[in-house]
């Protein structure tokens, strides 16, 4: 039997035994003396005199997910002791001391020997305990008038920020492709579709560009975004404020933030930019998944537009001749998991009481996975896209003349019919092919003037494809003009 510390009550050998039992990643010591040293080393741990639970420890603790804030956790540090030693709190020998200090923890870190130990419950505690064993007790100044409420807050903001930066250029390498796909391929036509039915013949660079101004869209509410991550809380204390007169805005330029957080209140509780960057990571997703979702359907035997290149490709277990467009089934599959944490964490947010609640711990893992599956949706989309062959072939054989009807209807409204009426002139030339069992495109001026007396010879122009995607030279059609125009303008936004 064990004793309990600060308790007379006793627990079996199994019981004993139970925390090793909740997760391969919590530390525990087993020996009585561990348990004081837990709370000993916690940054609240005074007011306390009992130990927690174990599993209370592991249910409480993030260092395993927010660890990857290190480097963030440390700038952050070495910016405010430098503000303390501007409000005089600290001399500048001993701000000196503590960033020389925090550089050595770093650098445990980007060596991966940092050794996290019990008691470190998340990364805050964790550098903080490691600066006091490398530097003594002028590491316990470093605290002073900050809370770990603004700084996970800081922190979170300065590690996403980070992030965006990545994430901006692998979507602006993905325009890119698209760009200079839609260049290369201009002269390419295919099937346009809608209901997933034969439309209107268009452009494949129309296609493409189609998906990059989404993509141009995603970019833009991107960098709109990162102007509301970029609000430093640090200096806000636990809710209240700093009581120190740190200077924010020397903080703000030292961490490269673009402004203060006006209200200390709503500074450490505002995880707004979690859910707005969790928004933009979903509509972005779901951008990559319609785009995936036509490049399986193109990329069929039945359609045989496009094939997916080897390196983006998986094959069957049982059946040697398939292969699989698993990376774009993967996009589209990835686009739920990342909305489904769009709406848990709404779910989080939605009934919190002002201001810090630890509830707020539960906005790093779905920010987290949705930064990692960005990055690689991202990375693997502009892989697909530059890698993709075209069957020309299969896309010429698909444009048929029954696509060419509207031309057929526009032909009557260029000598003086209303398009009501040709409209339904044109569906009747549509029947009468069907009913003689030929291509709309078969019937001469002879079988279409009984149905309008304005049809004449000249009507064998109208079954061009490349003619009908020519008139369609308006802003933002498929014409060869309109096509060039929004490659110009994609090729400006890029320079920018």
């Amino acid at each position: 039997m064990h004793h309990l510390p600060n308790t007379g009550k006793t627990r079996s050998a199994d019981d004993a035994e139970a925390p090793s039992r909740l997760c391969k990643t919590v530390y525990f010591f087993s020996m009585t003396e561990a348990w004081y040293y837990f709370m000993s080393t916690k940054l609240w741990g005074g007011r306390f005199t009992g130990a927690n639970d174990p599993l209370m420890e592991a249910f409480n603790a993030s260092i395993g997910f927010d660890k990857r804030m290190w480097q963030a956790d440390i700038t952050g540090s070495q910016a405010y002791a430098l503000a303390l030693a501007r409000s005089g709190i600290i001399s500048g020998n001993e701000a000196e001391t503590l960033v020389e200090g925090l550089e050595q923890v770093a650098a445990e870190w980007a060596a991966s020997t940092f050794e996290l130990r019990p008691g470190d419950e998340d990364i805050h505690t964790a550098n903080e305990r490691r600066l006091t064993e490398l530097l003594g007790d002028v590491a316990g100044k470093l605290h002073t008038g900050r809370s770990r409420n603004d700084q996970v807050a800081t922190d979170t903001r300065l590690w996403l920020l980070g992030e965006i930066v990545h994430l901006r250029t692998h979507l602006r390498e993905m325009i890119r492709t698209a760009v200079e796909r839609a260049a290369a391929e201009i002269d390419l036509l295919m099937p346009g579709y809608t209901h997933l039915q034969p439309a209107q013949p268009t452009r494949w660079s129309h296609w493409i560009l189609s998906h990059a101004w989404a993509w141009q869209r995603d970019a833009a509410r991107l960098d709109e975004l990162t102007q509301r991550v970029s609000s430093l809380p640090l200096g806000s204390g636990a809710l209240a404020g700093n009581p120190f007169d740190v200077d924010r805005d020397f903080l703000a330029g030292q961490l490269g933030f673009a402004s203060v957080a006006d209200n200390s209140l709503d500074a450490v509780s505002d995880r707004d930019f979690v859910a707005e960057f969790l928004f933009w990571a979903s509509l972005t997703m779901i951008h990559l998944s319609r785009w995936s979702e036509d490049l399986i359907i193109y990329s069929s035997r039945e359609f045989g537009f496009v094939e997916v290149a080897d390196a983006y490709s998986t094959g069957s277990s049982l059946m040697p001749q398939k292969k699989n467009p698993d990376s774009l089934e993967l996009l589209r599959g990835k686009s739920g998991r990342v909305f489904g944490e769009l709406s848990g964490f709404l779910m989080t947010m939605k009934g919190l009481p002002s201001t810090f609640n630890k509830d707020l711990q539960e906005d790093k893992e779905p920010l987290y996975d949705a930064v990692d599956t960005l990055r690689d949706s991202l990375q693997i989309a502009g892989g697909v896209l530059a890698t993709l062959t075209v069957n020309t072939e299969k896309m010429a054989a698909s444009l048929v003349p029954e696509m060419l009807a509207t031309d057929l209807a526009e032909y009557l409204v260029r000598k003086g019919i209303p398009f009501r009426e040709t409209h339904h002139v044109a569906g009747a030339a549509v029947r009468l092919a069907e009913e003689k069992g030929v291509r709309l495109s078969a019937l001469s001026a002879a079988e279409l003037r009984p149905l309008h007396p304005a049809f004449d010879e000249d009507v064998a122009d109208v079954w061009s494809f490349e003619r009908s995607v020519e008139q369609r030279s308006a802003s933002g059609g498929s014409s060869r003009s309109a096509v060039k125009a929004q490659i110009e303008a994609l090729d400006k936004w890029l320079a920018q």
